[in-house]
């Protein structure tokens, strides 16, 4: 990105691209950068994310033939939607990597209150457009009730795997333990954190001080039962220090009772393993 915060020259080159095909393409009405570029964030790492806009009758026959349209960018080495609808993502030849969205007019409005830089707009839709109804927000108090419970769900699964010496399985139930925590972790400063749910590492640095998740890097540990038995009770406590206080500043019953279960058969797993070593 030069000095003025322009897109370097081969990322500007795909979007006059997709400026051109946009312009060719009849069923296209307008087109927009979105992301990075358009909010002033973007760096040397930073992909493109375009945008364009059908009209509504024909949005069903662009989705179907998106792919082509996307080999109008350039001839991509990857190519996959990810069972998204109406995404597309990209790596081109030249490394540029892209993301490109489709919607129809009646949905244009949700661009409207966004950060992006108008590429082609053929008929005025955005002075005309109205404000997108937009289905409700997820309420964020049930958002942090969901992470506070589906921990002891999981680790209830941690323990069944362990304790049926299933050790791939309750590995993975590790890694599903510290992203609930990573989540609680965001969660407590900032309640409505749209990477809650999603991926709880993307950008996890701005979002909080990375000095507070020191405690987990223990739980990084070798696939051997020991470890990771003390890995899980370093993620407990790394779960009650956020989950009970933050349960009590936002009105959420702590689900104490079901902690008391999932403790005891927690400290029956190190029992017995002990037993086990002792014999």
């Amino acid at each position: 990105m030069d000095a003025q915060g322009l897109p370097p020259p081969h990322l500007q080159a795909v979007i006059d691209r997709f400026v051109a095909a946009c312009r060719a393409d009849e069923r296209v009405t307008a087109a927009f950068l979105v992301g990075s570029y358009a909010r002033g964030a973007a760096d040397a790492h930073s992909d493109l994310d375009l945008f364009l806009v059908t009209a509504d009758d024909t949005y069903d026959d662009f989705a179907a033939g998106c792919r082509t349209f996307a080999h109008q960018l350039g001839e991509p080495l990857f190519l996959e939607a990810f069972d998204l609808p109406d995404v597309l993502f990209l790596i081109l030849p030249d490394g540029a990597e892209v993301e490109l969205s489709f919607i129809p007019e009646s949905r244009v409005g949700q661009l409207i209150d966004e950060p992006h830089w108008s590429l082609l707009d053929k008929h005025g839709l955005l002075a005309r457009a109205s404000p997108y109804e937009a289905a409700p927000p997820t309420p964020p108090a049930d958002t942090l009730r969901r992470q506070i419970m589906w921990f002891w769900h999981d680790l209830s699964h941690f323990i069944t795997a362990m304790s049926r010496g299933q050790l791939w399985w309750a590995y993975g139930q590790l890694e599903v333990l510290r992203r609930i925590c990573l989540n609680l972790a965001r969660l407590r400063h900032n309640l409505a954190d749209s990477e809650v749910g999603e991926d709880p590492t993307f950008k996890i640095d701005k979002a909080l001080p990375v000095e507070e998740l020191v405690a987990l890097r223990e739980t990084f540990c070798p696939q051997e039962a020991a470890a990771m038995r003390q890995a899980a009770a370093v993620i407990v406590d790394f779960y009650r220090e956020l989950a009970v206080p933050l349960a009590e500043a936002n009105g959420i019953p702590y689900p104490a009772d079901l902690e008391r279960i999932m403790l005891a058969r927690l400290e029956q797993l190190s029992a017995a393993a002990a037993a086990d070593e002792g014999t």
